[in-house]
């Protein structure tokens, strides 16, 4: 066993021997059906956290050749598949770690040259009497490599971890990129020895103009996951026994890390984040270990028309249309908000919805990072402040102040540096799930709920750990805030609520066009009950 041609199993069996691990090992089954096809370029891009270098190490504790894997593998999914001995330590591995060869190299310009005469001195240790004498292309080497290999031309399967980590950290060293990409050309395409390429990244594969530098490449994305969307994170399923095993509120483990969705797997869950709040018993955010709010606040700080109004929607609970066609996957060439919006995406910090084409701040946990990014900054000075009176509002609201109510959310509008739209409901709605932006940490919004004869505009949930009253908030565009508590009552909205046994409180706000001010009216049932489309004390 070596460093890079097959090197053995260990990093894998660490993942199974740690406190969590959940199995993913199916994924083996999906990446050997394309073995030796027409389909065997693989590029799988997730932010971090999320297993992207477990999958790989994974893979390379699978299929190397020179280590007996059987013994890892065969309590796992993967020993079910028909084709799981076919393939189990059959291959030579070649594996890259690029994070790891750019930091050896010194700098980006060196990084392939480094690359390959470290790679080419350990291949001609076991396989030197192949490759010609003097030769510095590791490509060359690996194509007489596998001519003259006596057995049954296995060829190499070659992984490649954190392949687009130069685009990340020499962002602007164009020429130094476009020599990796032309390296990975000259690796990869038209070359027979090639049986299996697994590249993982955060980012997609650089485009150049039209083009992509590979396009031999099938990409599975955050915005095209295709069939591999199970793996991209933990499954409501996979995280339902893990808060069983440890005595986890779903609920409320649902609320930090839920909200990334795809066609094919509805709830997808931040793995890093999941593995942490089960191990440490304890609910926050646990980004910050491998990224700081900075790095987002250079991104929504970006100057493009509609970028800042999108920021303050989707943090009053919006969804906003995306474009994600145009993004080049790098982190410097922006040209418009989608772009900054879709690099978000593939950071993990936005969520996206395939069918909708729509973005969104997937659960409470990235909410706490977008709140970092904007709090003490002059550019979101306004918002700033809006989150931090916020709690304001919602002691007012608890404490049936409506005048107080009407007041705070006024400021929330009226201040001239508000970039919202305010014209109908829908607006309204946003800007009062903004105004309560700090009621998310004891309860759970739920907009447009369906219930009784309609849909109420917002329910606020308590979550288990908090002794709030549940809140039922109806919006009103210049009619009445008298109307809107008759219309919770006349509609029965508060059959949303029936296995809710707590305090009641409903909340009625009207903005008027004429004055240009909201009013708001609050009403308490401490306990309340539905006979004949009724609502009672």
């Amino acid at each position: 066993m070596g460093i890079y041609l097959n090197p053995g199993n260990y990093a894998f069996k660490r993942a199974l021997r740690s406190k969590i691990y959940v199995d993913k090992s199916e994924l083996i089954a999906y990446v050997s059906d394309v073995i030796d096809t027409e389909q065997e370029y693989i590029c799988v891009s997730r932010p971090r956290r999320f297993g992207k270098s477990m999958a790989a190490n994974m893979l390379s504790a699978y299929y190397t050749r020179e280590c007996d894997s059987k013994d890892l593998f065969d309590k796992l999914k993967i020993a079910q598949d028909e084709s799981y001995e076919e393939h189990l330590n059959q291959y030579d591995v070649l594996f890259f770690n690029m994070q790891q060869f750019l930091s050896g190299a010194g700098h980006a310009d060196n990084l392939v040259e480094y690359l390959q005469k470290t790679v080419l001195e350990e291949l001609k240790e076991v396989y030197g009497e192949w490759i010609p004498k003097g030769e510095k292309q590791l490509s060359v080497a690996l194509t007489s490599i596998f001519a003259k290999d006596v057995r049954e031309k296995k060829g190499f399967v070659i992984i490649i971890d954190e392949w687009d980590c130069i685009f990340r950290e020499a962002k602007e060293n164009k020429q130094a990129q476009k020599v990796y990409l032309d390296f990975l050309k000259d690796l990869f395409k038209d070359r027979t020895y090639v049986k299996l390429a697994y590249m993982t990244g955060i980012l997609p594969i650089k485009k150049y103009g039209t083009h992509s530098a590979l396009n031999i490449f099938y990409e599975y994305s955050m915005t095209d996951p295709k069939r591999l969307a199970e793996f991209v994170g933990f499954t409501e399923q996979e995280v339902k026994g893990l808060c069983n095993k440890y005595g986890m509120d779903f609920e409320e483990t649902r609320c930090w890390y839920d909200g990334y969705s795809f066609k094919r797997i509805k709830h997808v869950y931040n793995p890093k984040s999941i593995v942490d709040a089960m191990t440490e018993k304890e609910f926050q955010s646990y980004w910050t270990s491998t990224e700081t709010y900075e790095a987002l606040r250079v991104y929504i700080d970006m100057n493009f028309d509609g970028l800042k109004d999108a920021i303050i929607s989707m943090l009053g609970g919006a969804k906003c249309k995306v474009n994600a066609r145009w993004f080049q996957n790098d982190m410097t060439d922006y040209t418009s908000k989608d772009e900054v919006l879709t690099l978000l995406i593939h950071l993990g910090y936005l969520a996206y919805d395939e069918r909708s084409q729509e973005v969104f701040i997937p659960n409470m946990e990235v909410r706490e990072e977008f709140r970092n990014a904007v709090e003490g900054t002059k550019a979101w000075e306004h918002l700033s402040q809006i989150l931090v009176h916020s709690e304001e509002l919602l002691e007012a609201t608890v404490n049936k102040d409506a005048e107080a109510v009407a007041r705070r959310i006024d400021a929330v509008h009226t201040d001239n540096t508000s970039i919202l739209s305010y014209n109908n409901e829908n607006s309204l709605s946003c800007v009062i799930t903004l105004a309560y932006f700090s009621a998310q940490k004891d309860y759970t919004l739920v907009r447009e709920l369906p219930s009784g004869k309609g849909f109420a505009d917002i329910v606020f949930l308590p979550r288990r750990h908090t002794n709030k009253p549940a809140l039922i908030v109806e919006l009103k565009w210049n009619q009445s805030e008298k109307g809107a508590i008759e219309q919770i009552k006349n509609k029965q909205y508060v059959k949303a609520l029936e296995e809710y046994s707590g305090n009641l409180l409903l909340v009625g706000i009207n903005y008027d066009k004429k004055s240009k001010m909201h009013y708001c009216v609050i009403e308490t049932y401490k306990n309340y009950k539905i006979d004949g489309g009724k609502l009672y004390e």
